[in-house]
């Protein structure tokens, strides 16, 4: 059976509280099997958003990508996000409003409903290891991870998310 659930885990371990995306996936794929039937999640970790993510979400009901953001609100941030852009191919990064928008063109259907996790982090310098506040922000994060991995349905995650 196809996995209901993407989740996205963006960042990079070297460069200091960006590796908040990827340590929250890690504890994901460890806490994951020890839960009980219901949803089926596919986790994908990449230093950075690229075209090639939008096949990720091809089949899927529900869409969620976690990242580290300096100006988010303490501690973190829940949202919706939605296909938006004009998508110009370049070897950079891309947002996720822009994979949705290239998942919709190459399926010609919508994507599915997606939400942003974002981590707020203070330093993200090459070779430093996470900031105080950043560990901070990641336990409640998880906390937050895991209610909704609970419950991944579009509709409680909508109302979780204050839409």
């Amino acid at each position: 059976m196809q996995p209901d659930v993407v989740i996205f885990a963006i960042g990079n371990p070297s460069r200091g509280d960006d590796a908040l995306g990827p340590l929250l996936m890690e504890r994901l794929r460890d806490w994951l099997p020890l839960q009980p039937e219901g949803a089926r999640f596919e986790l994908v970790e990449d230093f950075q958003l690229q075209v090639e993510h939008a096949l990720d979400l091809e089949g899927k009901s529900l869409a969620l990508f976690i990242d580290a953001g300096s100006g988010t609100p303490a501690p973190y941030s829940f949202t919706p996000v939605r296909a938006a852009g004009d998508f110009t191919h370049t070897s950079h990064a891309l947002e996720p409003a822009t994979v949705l928008h290239v998942q919709g063109k190459l399926q010609g259907a919508a994507p599915p409903p997606a939400f942003v996790l974002c981590v707020r982090g203070e330093a993200f310098e090459l070779g430093e290891p996470l900031s105080l506040a950043a560990l901070e922000h990641l336990e409640q994060a998880w906390e937050r991870l895991q209610s909704l991995c609970r419950d991944a349905c579009p509709e409680a995650w909508a109302y979780n998310s204050g839409i």
